[in-house]
């Protein structure tokens, strides 16, 4: 499927990046729709939400030092236009968020704005994306905002080589925040891992036996091309030789996922107080089963991760669209929602943006 931007849209003029303009007139009505489904028949009940591109850390696959443009105090989104955005696709089936960043807990008044969002009728299930670092000062905060499920990026058990690959010397202060998570309450606690060769690869088996015995979730997610982090395609290690390093400490038994719409390959040790999970995007797509959306720090709706198409949203908020026509947004990017992201293992272009900004 071709990866095009598209053409402006009607209530801007500056909607749709790219080559296929709409007007509203060419959107077609829809009565009482029951939720956001793509033209694949793929329920779209899971947004994914920066809320801003600043972070506290320079990790070199996602925001290096020199390489990632700051977004602009004014393109930020301000909390009550994020809020907005979520009632009305609450409305229209969104059921699942995660509020990410850059480092979300960087951000002016996210406990408030936490424990509104967990407020919003009709969402099921919301979770925090963090790196860790502010995390142990703050977990009554994200408690009683109504957060319980974490997910805290770690890429190394190493003090010196988390300094090396974050820029900062905190890895105690993460590891930390994870024991009292953990202490406290919080389930399931997810430890994402982005192993890249000569990095940090060594740690995989490592890594790998903290689910021995340790009720966390670790994941292990393949590097993925988006920005200018200045690392070579031919660092990446795919999910076949993540699990070959893994299964050096035992043999893995498979996880049945909870949902068809799981994006991890789930498996365990035996008599393991956690498990393990393989997020494979570049390798084996889980294309044909997403159900996720993702607003981006500026505003702009995206559509796939690995893929440049993306809705401004930020400009009709901010023109004083209404309730109906921002559903009637949400609603024609599902249908514009591609089958498939064209990225592959050999591929060795990058996608514009960071991560920072996207919100993984």
């Amino acid at each position: 499927m071709s990866d095009r931007p598209w053409k402006p849209f009607p209530l801007t003029g500056k909607n749709f990046t790219g080559a296929d303009a709409v007007t509203m007139n060419d959107i077609a009505p829809h009565d009482n729709p029951p939720a956001l489904v793509d033209t694949f028949n793929r329920r779209l009940s899971y947004l994914r939400i920066s809320i801003t591109d600043q972070c506290n850390l320079n990790c070199v696959y996602c925001r290096p030092y020199a390489r990632c443009p700051k977004i602009g105090h004014q393109e930020i989104l301000r909390y009550e236009e994020i809020l907005r955005i979520v009632r009305v696709g609450a409305d229209l089936g969104i059921s699942k968020i995660r509020i990410t960043g850059g480092e979300p807990l960087v951000r002016k008044g996210v406990y408030a704005f936490l424990k509104q969002i967990t407020a919003i009728k009709g969402l099921k299930d919301v979770s925090l994306t963090t790196n860790g670092v502010l995390l142990k000062e703050h977990l009554q905060d994200i408690q009683a905002a109504g957060i319980s499920r974490l997910n805290i990026s770690l890429d190394s058990l190493h003090a010196e080589k988390i300094c090396a690959i974050t820029g900062h010397d905190v890895f105690h202060r993460i590891w930390q925040g994870i024991q009292e998570a953990h202490r406290t309450g919080f389930s399931p606690i997810k430890l994402n891992m982005v192993p890249i060769r000569g990095i940090n690869d060594d740690e995989v088996s490592d890594f790998a036996r903290l689910s021995l015995d340790h009720p966390f979730h670790i994941r292990f997610i393949e590097y993925m091309p988006i920005g200018n982090t200045g690392i070579e395609g031919n660092r990446r290690l795919l999910a076949e030789e993540i699990k070959q390093r893994i299964e050096s400490v035992g043999p893995l038994l498979p996880v049945t996922p909870v949902n068809a719409s799981d994006t991890a390959r789930r498996y365990r040790f035996e008599n393991a107080k956690g498990e393990i999970g393989l997020i494979q995007p570049i390798s084996s797509h889980f294309c044909s089963t997403c159900n996720r959306l993702r607003l981006t720090a500026d505003g702009q709706l995206r559509l796939c991760l690995l893929s440049n198409r993306q809705m401004d949203l930020k400009t009709p908020l901010r023109k004083g669209c209404s309730d109906e026509d921002l559903r009637e947004l949400l609603l024609e990017a599902a249908r514009r929602k591609p089958m498939e992201h064209n990225f592959r293992a050999s591929c060795e272009d990058t996608l514009g943006n960071h991560m920072s900004a996207i919100g993984g």
